[in-house]
């Protein structure tokens, strides 16, 4: 995720709420702070989607980019993963993750034209657990870690939270941004 373009109206697009910038350390306000954002990113993405056609819906918010569709699948299939890493690393010494190929995810059947709304409802329940559960942790829990083997290196949970509170961000701004851009109504 460093590469960067020449071209500063696709790196908009592609980035619409900036790249990620991780810290060496999150302080427990920080970790509160990114909690809330998480907590918010379903609510969000269901407005965001709101009253789109199904024509809409599968516009790419880019060019290259995934249809509106594939990000809705996509961030519930994220929310599962990220759910499954943060009981890893709590249940287990520096476990290693299963990484997976989210394009090809993404360009499976179910990704390309499935209706989104199983998708909302895992990505609310899932991302809903996960919160409970997060709220339950103490200060030293958010330093236990998993190691990411394509990244070859290892993820503290504050750190991991900062990303996916980010990552659902960048995902519903691409479809907040495109619906902007194309000027959709609800």
């Amino acid at each position: 995720m460093t590469a960067t373009t020449d071209d500063p109206a696709l790196e908009s697009l592609r980035f619409p709420v900036g790249r990620f910038e991780p810290q060496e350390t999150y302080s427990l306000s920080e970790v509160t702070e990114n909690l809330q954002r998480f907590e918010l990113a379903p609510k969000r993405l269901r407005v965001a989607v709101r009253g789109l056609s199904s024509a809409q819906l599968d516009t790419a918010y880019r060019p290259g980019g995934w249809s509106a569709r594939q990000v809705v699948h996509h961030l519930a299939d994220s929310a599962l993963h990220g759910s499954v890493r943060f009981r890893w690393a709590l249940t287990e010494d520096e476990p290693t993750i299963k990484p997976y190929d989210e394009n090809r995810w993404s360009a499976l059947p179910d990704a390309r034209k499935a209706p989104i709304e199983p998708s909302l409802d895992i990505f609310a329940g899932t991302t809903a657990r996960l919160v409970f559960l997060l709220q339950a942790l103490g200060p030293k829990d958010w330093s236990r870690r998993f190691y990411h083997p394509e990244a070859e290196s290892h993820c503290a949970l504050d750190a991991a939270l900062a990303l996916y509170a980010w990552h659902h961000e960048h995902h519903v701004a691409h479809i907040s941004s495109l619906r902007a851009r194309a000027g959709w109504k609800e």
